[in-house]
């Protein structure tokens, strides 16, 4: 499954892959791999990349169009 979300907000903050792969700490090659669905996400990754651009791990698996997270 492709995730379109996580492409489109990383290629709208212009973020490279390679920098994302950096903060993921996995290879630019892995993370590519998460854009496209070869790879799941895990648990980690969802959560690292929701705090990272401050959207909802919903709207990064294209779940929902309001990138918005619930605040406690």
């Amino acid at each position: 499954m492709i995730f379109k979300n996580l492409r489109s907000i990383r290629e709208d903050r212009d973020i490279r892959q390679k920098d994302l792969a950096a903060y993921l700490n996995v290879s630019q090659n892995t993370y590519s791999q998460y854009e496209t669905g070869i790879i799941a996400l895990t648990a980690e990754v969802l959560i690292k990349l929701s705090h990272y651009y401050d959207v909802s791990i919903d709207y990064l698996l294209d779940q929902t169009d309001n990138p918005q997270r619930q605040k406690k």
